[in-house]
C-alpha cells in the first residue's frame, strides 16, 4: 500500500517505524492517516503508536524535535511535522465530560485491546508501514468499503464527544451509522462538554463535509438536536409546498448546506461564517410560521428579523469568537434581500446600506445562493438575481468590505475644528449622506459637512 503522505512526512514515518523496530518495537499509523490510505485519499498529519517500548526508549526512537509535555505518559508531539507519536494507552472513566479519563501508557498492550478504547472501527485500523501490513480488530476496512460507521466497543459511550464526531465524521466521508451506535448514541448525554470541543466538531462538519444534511441526520437520529433546540424547531415545521416542494424546514436546511458544500471557497474564515449563517438562516421561521386563512398558503413574516436572537443563542453555546457573534446575525437577518433588491430595482444606496449592514455582500451572495438551492427548483444555472447584486457591488468597491467613512474626526481637526460632542453627531450625518450618494471623496465630503454644518 502507498502511504498517503507528501515526502516531507513519509520519510520521518518510515525513520521512525525503523528505529522503533530496531529498539525491539513496533510502530503502527492508526487513525486518520490510515482511513485516508484506504480511500486513496491524501493525508497532511500522522498519528504513530508503538508497541513494546516503554517512555524512555520511545523518545530515543523518535530522533526529532518534539513537545515533550505527554512524554511521561507515552505521547510526543514532532515539532515542525505534523506526527504524534505515542504509546498504547488505557483509560478509565473518572468523572463527567471528554476529559474525564485516567490515562496510562501500557506498551504491553495488544493491537486489539488499544484499538478499543477507539471511538469508531474506520478509525481504529492499523498499518505497519514497514510490513505493509493492516491489523484491523474491529472490521474497519470493511466499514469503510460499505460506507458504514460503526462504534469500536461499550467504551464508545463513556466519551460525549463522539457522537458530535460522528456527525462530522458522516458528512465527510459519506457514512452511514450502525443501527447499533445509533442506539448507542440516543443513550449518551453532552455531560456538560466544552463550548469549544463542540465547536472543533461543528467546524468540521461546516468546513469539511461533503454531505452535511447526512451529518445533520446523523445528529437527528442520535437523538442529539435535543441539545441544539433551535436546530431540533425546524423538524415538522411547514413550509408552502409550492415555494418550497422540498417540504419542512428541516429539510430545506439540510439541502441549503449540502448546496454551500459543494461551492466552498477554500477560505476557511469565510466559509465558516457562510457557512454558520446557512445553518442558521431559517431558525426564525418556527416561531413565525401559520396557515393563512384566507390565501390558503403557509407564511412566514418575519422569519428572517426573528431568526437572529435563536442563532444567537446556538451560537453563543458553541463559541465566544466575536467575528463570528459579530458577522452571522447581519448575514440570518437579510438572507432575503438579495432577491428583493433585484425584485425591487434597488439603487446604488440601498446597496451601501447593505453592504454596510451585513458587512461583506458577497458573504450575503453565497448565503442567498445556498438558501435557494435549498428549494429543489431548478434554476438552469446560477441565479441572475445574485449575479446582479454581486456585479453592483463590485461597481461600487463593496463586495467584500463594508463602507468606509469618508470623512474622519481629524479631518474635522484638520479643518480648524476644535473636538466637541457635536463630532459624532456630524460625523454619523456624513456617512448616511455618503451611503446616499452624496460625496465619495474626501474633497466632496468636506464640502459636504461646509454646506451643511459649518
Amino acid at each position: 500500500m502507498t502511504l498517503p503522505f507528501p515526502k516531507e512526512l513519509e520519510e520521518p514515518v518510515l525513520e521512525i517505524a525503523r528505529r522503533a523496530r530496531d529498539a525491539g518495537g513496533r510502530a503502527y499509523l492508526v487513525g486518520g492517516a490510515v482511513r485516508d490510505m484506504l480511500r486513496g485519499a491524501p493525508s497532511k498529519d500522522a498519528d504513530i503508536e508503538v508497541f513494546g517500548l516503554f517512555p524512555g526508549a520511545l523518545r530515543r526512537a523518535v530522533p526529532f524535535e518534539c513537545d515533550e509535555c505527554g512524554a511521561s505518559f507515552g505521547v510526543l508531539k514532532l515539532k515542525h511535522l505534523d506526527i504524534d507519536v505515542s504509546l498504547p494507552r488505557r483509560e478509565s472513566k473518572t468523572a463527567a465530560g471528554h476529559r474525564g479519563f485516567d490515562v496510562a501508557a501500557d506498551p504491553c498492550l495488544s493491537v486489539a485491546e488499544a484499538a478499543s478504547r477507539r471511538d469508531f472501527t474506520v478509525n481504529a485500523i492499523y498499518f505497519d508501514p514497514l510490513e505493509s501490513a493492516l491489523e484491523d480488530p474491529y472490521g474497519g476496512a470493511a466499514d469503510l468499503e460499505k460506507g458504514v460507521l460503526r462504534h469500536v466497543s461499550e467504551k464508545f459511550r463513556e466519551d460525549p464527544l463522539r457522537v458530535l464526531r460522528g456527525m462530522q465524521f458522516a458528512a465527510r466521508f459519506s457514512l452511514s451509522p450502525a443501527p447499533e451506535t445509533v442506539a448507542i448514541c440516543r443513550t449518551m448525554d453532552t455531560e456538560g462538554l466544552a463550548c469549544e470541543r463542540m465547536m472543533e466538531e461543528w467546524s468540521k462538519l461546516v468546513l469539511r463535509g461533503v454531505e452535511i444534511g447526512r451529518g445533520l441526520e446523523f445528529l437527528r437520529d442520535a437523538g442529539w438536536t435535543r441539545h441544539f433546540p433551535e436546530l431540533d424547531a425546524l423538524r415538522g415545521c411547514r413550509q408552502d409546498p409550492e415555494w418550497h416542494p422540498e417540504g419542512d424546514v428541516w429539510n430545506h436546511t439540510l439541502l441549503a448546506m449540502d448546496a454551500f458544500a459543494a461551492a466552498r471557497t477554500g477560505d476557511r474564515a469565510e466559509d465558516l461564517v457562510v457557512g454558520l449563517a446557512v445553518l442558521c438562516h431559517d431558525f426564525g421561521k418556527p416561531a413565525t410560521t401559520f396557515s393563512d386563512p384566507v390565501s390558503k398558503r403557509i407564511k412566514s413574516p418575519g422569519h428572517d428579523d426573528a431568526g437572529v436572537a435563536p442563532a444567537l443563542s446556538f451560537l453563543r453555546r458553541l463559541t465566544n469568537e466575536e467575528a463570528i457573534l459579530k458577522a452571522v446575525p447581519p448575514l440570518v437577518r437579510c438572507h432575503m434581500r438579495p432577491f428583493a433588491m433585484w425584485r425591487d430595482k434597488a439603487g446604488d444606496a440601498a446597496v451601501r446600506r447593505l453592504a454596510n449592514e451585513v458587512g461583506r455582500i458577497d458573504r450575503l451572495v453565497r448565503v442567498a445562493a445556498a438558501d435557494d438551492a435549498g428549494r429543489l427548483f431548478d434554476r438552469g444555472g446560477d441565479s441572475p438575481e445574485l449575479a446582479w447584486l454581486l456585479e453592483k457591488a463590485k461597481k461600487l468597491e463593496i463586495a467584500a468590505s463594508a463602507p468606509k467613512p469618508v470623512l474622519l474626526g481629524r479631518h474635522l481637526i484638520e479643518m480648524g475644528l476644535k473636538p466637541s460632542p457635536e463630532f459624532g453627531k456630524w460625523l454619523k450625518a456624513c456617512f448616511e449622506a455618503q451611503l446616499d450618494g452624496a460625496f465619495s471623496t474626501l474633497d466632496g465630503a468636506k464640502a459636504y459637512f461646509k454646506a451643511k454644518f459649518a
